[in-house]
């Protein structure tokens, strides 16, 4: 019932830029927070950005300066303005929903950064 559906991802040549979102339908009690995990084969997935419900942002150090977190709470919507993008970027990017009770994860959206 509760689905997160991202889109937006893709392959960009290395300085381009991307936007991801993800919009959250059904039943989803007390968000907490929204944000964006990303992993690569060979890593841990990795906590990019998150974003509260009252505006609060927090990044990776990696994406500092260069992507931007964001998101509609009417329409429990986030969003990730992602600018000059590196190959080092290159991963399946997934939407994260903390709620008071549980989590929950999207299936991913790909994004390849070409050197």
């Amino acid at each position: 019932q509760v689905q997160l559906m991202e889109s937006g991802g893709g392959l960009v040549q290395a300085g381009g830029s991307l936007r991801l979102s993800c919009a959250a339908s059904g039943r989803i009690v007390s968000i907490n927070s929204m944000g964006w995990y990303r992993q690569t084969p060979g890593k841990q997935r990795e906590l990019v950005a998150t974003i509260t419900s009252g505006g609060t942002t927090n990044y990776a150090d990696s994406v500092k300066g260069r992507f931007t977190i964001s998101r509609d709470n009417a329409k429990n919507t986030v969003y990730l303005q992602m600018n000059s993008l590196k190959p080092e970027d290159t991963a399946v990017y997934y939407c994260n929903v903390e709620s008071y009770f549980r989590s929950y994860w999207g299936q991913g959206t790909q994004v390849t950064v070409s050197s």
